[in-house]
């Protein structure tokens, strides 16, 4: 029996019915009253199920869970017919069971209660419950349990047309005849789905089924005499209220006690008799398989913590996610280690389900760690255990030993280790306010004992020019990972100043390169009477200019060991047409006079006039991600084989870029023109449609040029939550001369690819995780274009590689990891 939609609201056994319109249920026809008397105890017990269920674990206030009523996905439409064809293997002749029942459906429109439905001509019994469980969002085990407990029919082996007519009581009140406009099998069990959900007065309803809301307190029968009275039942959940509004009575202690039989005359057996064929059938009516396992280890390593164990679901075979927290910043895994061990414990599962992963600290002190156990199909997640866990992470720690004075120059050491990385760290050394960076990576044997974890390389040495004077020298442990730069210490030193022998330099004007009217002139030079880096003026005919000498080099420092390492020039000169002659000069820093480094010729041709032609050229492509375009093409200006500008305009706002790239076709069609025309560049567009369009700018006289426009369209994007970033720090791969550096990174808050900042040290670069990873966007439904694969120049020598990735919104950044690399 059912309780009445809001035309009719009725009790038990007597209705009232207000007759008010409201165009809403079947074929748009009034919701009335449906009720039909449940199966007797007598009835019921008849061919019922082996099984008796455990009546003592009946809840009055929570006969069944909403996660299991309201589950539509327990079984198909096959595993629907084979249950019935399970229940009546055979039928009496001359008559129809449920498992070969047809009947003909309609199509009905979605609404606030149900998805549409497509109907269709002679529809078996099982495809009914099915397409209805799956359009109104219901269990079909409920709908079976009900036609059981309504009319007997899944157990029934000679029923009558009558019963399918009223199958599951829909429209059927218990002081009143059926209403005709409910009869037949799919108007029952479409009438009954449809009626739960509307019990729920979702969006779009009423609130008029409000007594028996869930959360309160409500005097409910035992039986529609009221003599038998009632009893306070705190309902609490939707489901249970939806079956009170459907049978409007509670078991009294006699009908428990007759399990599938007869109470007394007091006694209901409707609720009851759902219960126990659900159980008996189903099993539970409060939970479905949740996920479990085991925590085998959490350890802290620097910079992060190992986590292992295994993780499994009754419901697959295939291997589940697990949810590391490390705090409150969680990481997302797939259990997928073999391990035969559990195979062996649970051979329902398979093998697949061992993890031992690694997350990142969050910061110094005790951290929470917790695992999650990812569930599938019906139930929830798990959570698989929680530890209070030491971090081996924060700002770094060290110690500025010593500091010792001569002419011109401090020397200075001391160590430091940054608990994030095994790896070197960077300090910086500054004499007063200029800072030098130094990498902390010399043996220091006594650190062992301490930081057994870290190794010995964190000593650092330097020797730093400092002039005459007071100085205050201080010293910088740089953090990477969670934590602030702490400072070593700073000690105030006296430097003397170095004796000037009034020495020539010395040096050399090694090369000249010239490109266009640009010379790059390169060479070294050294005043024997310093360590200091010197002026060298660089004449261009009878110009000159100066500049230091200050740029690395170790082939002249291995040459004269007294006199430091930054010895070198290499600048920029610009040429007159015509031979020149370019000379330099080393200029002494003190007393003597300056040298000679010598002279080398150049040679510029004049240029073709410029004739103020207009340049011309093609935008040939925009090309959207997210809310980042990519626009390419190519411009020329027919006076100049150099690159030219073009300005990219994205609506009103423009910015300026160089048409440098390669672009041999371009090139073949203009061969005067040379090779380098092209241009493909990023640019960040608004939501909504954009004019994004292409202007090559003339280099000289004469007016520029409109290459094209193209419309582009971003969709909007969801309300930034400040959510953190996430991604993962896959590899770093030494290679000559640097090392590739690659994982992955993304936004929850937008599908847009974001920026990474890699460090090589304490000296970082901004980096575009837009390359594709179809498996990262399989995980995380926002898109593939979340990867970075970028190679990082670096000298040779032990590497510390960071990566952070960028919030592109409100919120932090997240610290993706870091990792140690030896470039050859």
């Amino acid at each position: 029996m059912t309780a009445a939609p809001p035309t009719a609201p009725r009790r038990a056994r007597s209705v009232i019915v207000i007759t008010t319109v409201l165009s809403i249920l079947l074929a748009g026809l009034l919701g009335m009253p449906a009720a039909v008397s449940t199966l007797s105890a007598a009835e019921a017990a008849a061919g019922g199920p082996v099984k008796t269920a455990d009546l003592s674990k009946f809840q009055a206030g929570n006969i069944i869970s909403d996660a299991v009523f309201f589950n539509k996905g327990t079984m198909s439409e096959g595993q629907i017919q084979s249950f019935l064809e399970s229940k009546v293997p055979t039928c009496q002749a001359g008559y129809t069971c449920l498992k070969d029942w047809y009947d003909t459906s309609r199509s009905t429109n979605a609404d606030a209660m149900c998805a549409p439905y497509s109907g269709g001509f002679r529809e078996r019994a099982s495809a009914i419950i099915y397409k209805v469980a799956q359009a109104c969002g219901i269990n079909p085990q409920v709908i079976l349990a009900t036609l059981q407990k309504e009319q007997g029919l899944v157990l029934h082996t000679w029923p009558s047309t009558w019963r399918y007519t009223i199958a599951m009581g829909q429209g059927c009140p218990d002081t009143a005849a059926c209403d005709t406009r409910y009869y037949g099998f799919f108007n029952q069990v479409y009438g009954a789905a449809w009626q739960f959900k509307r019990y729920a007065n979702p969006p779009g309803t009423s609130n008029y089924f409000n007594w028996y809301a869930p959360g309160r307190t409500w005097n409910v029968l035992y039986s529609p005499n009221a003599a038998c009275g009632s009893s306070p039942v705190l309902i609490q959940n939707q489901a249970t209220a939806n079956l009170y509004y459907y049978t409007p009575y509670q078991p009294n202690a006699a009908s428990l006690r007759a399990g599938y039989g007869t109470g007394d005359g007091c006694s209901t057996y409707g609720n009851r008799n759902f219960y126990n064929y659900f159980t008996d059938w189903f099993g539970s009516t409060q939970s479905f398989n949740n996920p479990f396992g085991n925590i085998e280890l959490i350890q802290a390593l620097p910079g992060q913590f190992r986590v292992a164990g295994w993780a499994a679901d009754l419901d697959t075979t295939s291997p589940i996610s697990i949810h590391v927290y490390a705090g409150s910043q969680s990481t997302a895994f797939t259990a997928d280690l073999d391990r035969s061990d559990i195979a062996a414990a649970y051979p329902a599962v398979g093998s697949r389900h061992g993890f031992d992963v690694k997350v990142p600290a969050v910061g110094a002190g005790t951290t929470s760690v917790c695992v999650y156990a990812i569930n599938v199909g019906g139930g929830g997640n798990v959570l698989l255990g929680c530890s209070p866990v030491a971090a081996m992470s924060g700002a770094p720690v060290g110690a500025f030993d010593t500091v010792q004075v001569a002419d011109g120059t401090v020397q200075v050491s001391g160590w430091a280790i940054d608990p994030d990385t095994t790896g070197p760290t960077s300090v910086h050394v500054y004499v007063d306010s200029v800072g030098t960076p130094v990498t902390a990576d010399r043996p220091r044997a006594e650190l062992a004992p301490t930081y057994p974890a870290y190794g010995t390389n964190h000593g650092f040495t330097a020797t730093l020019p400092a002039a005459a004077g007071t100085r205050s020298v201080c010293a910088y442990a740089i953090n990477v990972g969670p934590g602030g730069t702490t400072v070593l210490g700073c000690q105030t030193v006296t430097v003397g100043g170095p004796i000037d022998l009034g020495r020539v330099p010395f040096g050399a004007f090694e090369g000249l390169d010239i490109s266009g009217n640009t010379a790059s002139a390169s060479g070294w030079a050294i005043d024997p009477d310093t360590t200091a880096p010197i002026k060298v003026h660089l004449y261009v005919g009878s110009t000159g200019a100066e500049y230091t000498a200050d740029k690395p080099r170790a082939d002249v420092a291995a040459a004269y060991p007294g006199t430091g390492t930054n010895h070198g020039f290499a600048e920029k000169l610009t040429l007159p047409v015509g031979t020149t002659q370019v000379c330099a000069y080393a200029i002494n820093n003190g007393a003597g006079g300056p040298a000679f480094l010598g002279c080398k010729s150049a040679t510029v041709a004049g240029t073709t006039p410029d004739l103020g032609r207009a340049p011309f050229g093609n935008l040939e492509a925009v090309t959207v991600s997210g809310n980042a375009a990519t626009a390419s093409g190519w411009a020329i200006d027919p006076d100049t084989t150099a690159p030219i500008k073009v300005h990219l305009y994205v609506g009103s706002v423009s910015a300026e870029y160089t048409a440098d790239k390669a672009r041999s076709d371009v090139a073949a069609a203009y061969p005067a023109s040379g090779p380098n025309h092209g241009f493909v560049e990023k640019l960040t567009l608004p939501a909504g449609t954009t004019q994004v369009c292409a202007y090559a700018i003339n280099s000289g006289p004469g007016g520029n040029a409109f290459l094209g426009c193209k419309t582009v369209t971003v969709a909007s994007t969801a309300p930034d939550l400040g959510r953190a970033p996430i991604g993962n720090l896959e590899g770093v791969v030494a290679g000559a001369g640097g090392a590739n550096v690659s994982g992955w990174a993304l936004d929850p808050d937008t599908t847009a690819s974001i920026n990474v900042h890699i460090y090589v040290g304490s000296t970082g670069a901004q980096y575009l995780a837009d390359k594709s990873r179809p498996d990262v966007g399989a995980v995380y439904r926002l898109g593939d274009a979340h990867g970075f694969a970028e190679f990082i120049p670096m000298t040779s020598g032990t590497k510390s590689v960071c990566v952070y990735a960028i919030n592109s919104g409100a919120g932090g950044h997240a610290f993706l990891g870091c990792r140690d690399v030896v470039i050859p």
